[in-house]
């Protein structure tokens, strides 16, 4: 008698759970969902309380640089609030956002002129701008001043401070953690510097002959990247990328179509142009907060009922899994220890909440909690009966 051939497996046949999604997405409670879960961790993306870790990006990298500094680990700051100043206004004027002061990073484009202009290889036509008090800002940095410039003769002093401390940065942080938030952007039409806010929204006049609206393609994004990745690692050989992708929407839209659309169009490029270089570079690797947050579940329970704004829940579950996954403390260190009850938890996220984006201008008069004279835009919480239907509709769905 002949024995029966076993039947054949096919490739996807002993593949870990990770890899299947009822086992890894559908078939567990939100809380329990992790992303990173898989391949182990290269050891250099390990970050120790001496990993001296840098941060830069749009308004949702403020979060990791809050809880970085919360938990104790290293957090390379080189441009600090001058001594004495009140940390409410050291907030407002830029301090410790990021690890430098040069605010808001939407964009490729920006990150990579931003290394280019501090070490003297690209210098922008554009210098200063007016603003409608007669007082002036940074083209680069518009709203990092709250009160202006006397002139723009003191733009550039300070300017050259700024780039002095940003080049201490680069050459002196282990870990660089950078969150892209945008492909869309305004620029210069005669060198194509790129700016955070379109010229006339927070200072400048907008004139269409000078500035003109880019949408960056996939391959340009990559191509920024990689050019901002090449200096880096000029400067500081032993240097490591985090990438991550904003899972905070469009606050508006210049492109001719819906925002959700230019929202969806916006983030897939960039998703695709972090995993390119994750998958190309063995400095550089990927995390995925957009992952966690805009999950099937996620979408529903991590974003305000503004559909925009990331919840303090959703702000724990990726900060969760980047602890996890990337530091020596792992869950422990997931929350500071300032934060362990639920009362202070509340109110450190209330002062955290509070990010500065410059993105909030576009929405101009739409935002009524929204001080056009400051330069810090609160995170929305609407308690329109919208809202208060969104929560009840969280609650019902809430795992008792």
């Amino acid at each position: 008698m002949t024995d029966r051939p076993s039947p054949k497996k096919n490739p996807y046949s002993g593949l870990a759970d990770h890899a299947f999604w009822d086992r890894s997405v559908g078939g567990v409670p939100l809380f329990a969902l992790d992303p990173m879960a898989g391949p182990p961790i290269p050891p250099a993306f390990r970050l120790t309380r001496q990993t001296r870790i840098a941060t830069a990006g749009s308004c949702f990298a403020q979060h990791i640089a809050d809880r970085l500094q919360a938990s104790g680990y290293r957090y390379l700051v080189t441009e600090d609030a001058p001594e004495g100043t009140a940390p409410e206004a050291a907030r407002a004027r830029g301090f410790r956002l990021f690890s430098a002061r040069y605010g808001n990073v939407y964009t490729a484009r920006q990150l990579r002129q931003l290394i280019e202009r501090a070490y003297g290889r690209f210098t922008p036509q554009d210098a200063a701008w007016t603003r409608p008090d007669g007082r002036f800002a940074d083209p680069f940095r518009p709203r990092i001043e709250p009160e202006g410039f006397a002139s723009p003769e003191a733009i550039e002093a300070e300017r050259e401070t700024h780039l002095a401390q940003v080049r201490r940065l680069f050459e002196e942080l282990d870990v660089f953690v950078f969150t892209l938030g945008l492909t869309e952007g305004w620029q210069a039409a005669v060198d194509g510097a790129a700016f955070p806010l379109c010229p006339g929204v927070a200072a400048g006049s907008f004139d269409p002959e000078t500035y003109v609206f880019v949408d960056q393609p996939v391959e340009g994004v990559i191509a920024d990247l990689t050019a901002f990745a090449d200096a880096l690692k000029a400067v500081n050989p032993s240097a490591r990328i985090i990438l991550t992708v904003s899972p905070v929407p469009l606050v508006a839209t210049y492109a001719p179509r819906h925002v959700l659309q230019s929202t969806v169009h916006s983030k897939a490029v960039l998703r695709v142009a972090a995993q390119r270089l994750a998958d190309t570079r063995d400095d550089t690797l990927y995390f995925p907060s957009y992952e966690i947050v805009t999950s099937p579940e996620g979408a529903f329970r991590y974003l305000e009922s503004d559909l925009r704004s990331v919840s303090k829940d959703g702000v724990d579950h990726v900060m969760r899994v980047f602890f996890r996954h990337l530091t020596e403390g792992g869950d422990a260190d997931a929350l500071p220890a300032s934060s362990r009850s639920l009362h202070e938890a509340q109110v450190e996220f209330a002062a955290q909440a509070a990010v500065i984006c410059d993105e909030e201008l576009l929405a101009g008069d739409a935002r009524p909690w929204l001080d056009a004279s400051s330069s810090s835009a609160p995170t929305a919480r609407s308690r329109s009966w919208v809202g208060a239907f969104s929560s009840l509709r969280r609650r019902l769905r809430s795992p008792r």
